[in-house]
């Protein structure tokens, strides 16, 4: 390589290598292009769109420099293994943008047929020692591919919270080493379990889906296959819906007559699970102490016994849980094990709210909007939806309402605005009945009554500034009390 194709290769391989949901990816491109880089927004996002203008410069500049490095190896040329790596990288970085519409195809087609074409190209540049690598290369490019698709279309926001929760999904999948997982870590991540943290209505299940979809999956060159369909390998559990006796037969399966109404037997999500699939433990906080001691024994040993039974099972799936509790203080009060809690904490993930999102960047507000119209009404419909939703909003809530029930309050307003052009935050009136039944019964102390009065009024204006102002306190004040009914009221 020349000193510039050496700079020019380097520099790719970090863009490759890189996050690319967090701000670092503009530098990597700007160092890639120089004074060619197009400057935009530093979080990519659905409002931005998936098409950058630097990548498709870049993956155009990447396949002249192969072309002459595979050139000069057919001349003789002694490549050192640094440049050889280089090398190969740069090669996969070209091949996946020019079949990059077949991994996308593939993602809702088994048909693959196009990995006959890209082999063959594969073959032009590469020495038969690094082609026999190609169905392990093809099937982390559609890992890679499923991962952007899944991150970028459940997680949406161009605010920097929302970049970061796109960006800590990725890690969850990839770690912060791409290179080392492609090397070793692709087929050990599944031992790795993921706690997902938050308030209740921020999208955990979404991100925990974004994690499950977008696992490896090992393609096999003579079928022409991959071992499963990703979309298949997905299976939740909501813990707080289901009585314990009902969530051990969901998790782990029982035997006939193993309890009353047990009939049959019947496989549970840990045995129906594959090797390559995810189960999701939605709101693991509520969990049952008697069966944390089972789910511990599931990380640890990766056995489980179905209910009714006494041979053990093997679980070879990986576990994504979430909870929107503190868990800390659960442990303290000695209702969530601390070593289970040690065996989930090894890879987190913090959703953020509505209100931070809002916060960095108002205009998330219409995005988040017109995702949820898209879903509820289709696409034809969906802007004349957004618009009579965001004028409701902007004519009856204060700018900083601090949607306290999250995404899925906004869902709720979109739905109620759709149907009945209104929608009622249900902070106030929740704050109001309580504190007439309250002042009924002249139980409330006068910490408590403070508290639901802010609740009361911060519930009709939507804001704390304000709520400050019609009460003459500190605006602070206000927050801790709101914050401090709420959750006294959970």
């Amino acid at each position: 390589m020349t000193s510039d194709e050496h700079r020019f290769a380097t520099r790719l391989s970090e863009l490759a290598r890189c996050n690319p949901f967090l701000p670092e990816r503009i530098e990597r491109e700007r160092a890639v292009l120089g004074d060619a880089f197009e400057a935009g927004d530093a979080v990519w996002s659905k409002r931005r769109g998936r098409e950058n203008p630097n990548v498709v410069e870049i993956a155009g500049r990447a396949e002249p420099v192969v072309k002459r490095l595979h050139h000069r190896l057919g001349e003789g040329s002694r490549p050192t293994d640094e440049e050889l790596r280089l090398y190969e990288e740069l090669v996969f970085y070209v091949l996946y943008y020019r079949f990059e519409d077949g991994f996308e195809r593939a993602m809702t087609n088994p048909d693959v047929r196009f990995y006959g074409e890209l082999a063959k190209a594969a073959s032009f540049f590469l020495s038969d020692a690094r082609e026999r690598d190609l169905p392990h290369w093809f099937a982390f490019l559609f890992q890679v591919r499923r991962a952007s698709h899944h991150i970028f279309d459940f997680i949406v926001g161009s605010s920097l919270p929302a970049a970061r929760l796109r960006g800590a999904i990725w890690q969850s999948i990839f770690t912060h080493d791409l290179r080392r997982y492609r090397r070793t870590l692709f087929d050990k991540m599944g031992d790795i379990a993921t706690l997902v943290t938050g308030p209740s209505g921020t999208g955990k299940e979404l991100v925990a889906q974004a994690i499950g979809l977008s696992r490896y999956v090992p393609f096999d060159p003579r079928a022409k296959r991959f071992a499963l369909d990703p979309s298949e390998t997905f299976f939740p559990l909501s813990l707080s819906a289901l009585a314990p006796t009902l969530i051990e037969s969901e998790l782990f399966g029982h035997r006939r007559g193993a309890f009353t109404g047990a009939l049959s037997d019947r496989k549970g999500w840990l045995a129906v699970c594959p090797a390559l699939g995810t189960v999701f433990l939605d709101e693991i906080g509520e969990l049952d102490p008697a069966i944390q001691v089972k789910l511990l024994r599931v990380l640890q040993t990766r056995e489980f016994q179905s209910l009714g039974e006494t041979k053990s099972r093997r679980f070879q799936g990986k576990i994504v849980a979430a909870t929107n509790r503190d868990l800390a203080a659960e442990m303290r009060s000695k209702r969530f094990r601390e070593d289970l809690y040690y065996r989930l904490c090894s890879d987190l993930i913090a959703t953020p709210s509505l209100a931070e999102q809002l916060e960095d960047s108002p205009e998330d507000l219409s995005e988040l909007v017109l995702f949820i119209t898209r879903r509820l009404v289709g696409r034809e419909e969906a802007d004349a939806v957004t618009g009579e939703v965001l004028e409701w909003i902007e004519r009856h809530l204060r700018a900083d309402y601090p949607w306290p029930g999250n995404v899925r309050e906004l869902e709720q307003c979109v739905r109620n605005v759709l149907i009945r052009k209104e929608y009622s935050p249900p902070a106030a009136s929740r704050a109001e009945d309580d504190a007439r039944l309250d002042l009924e019964t002249t139980e409330l102390t006068a910490e408590e009554l403070l508290e639901r009065y802010c609740a009361v009024v911060y519930g009709r204006t939507g804001s704390y500034v304000e709520t400050a102002r019609r009460l003459n306190l500190d605006r602070r004040t206000v927050k801790s009390k709101v914050e401090a009914y709420n959750e006294r009221t959970k």
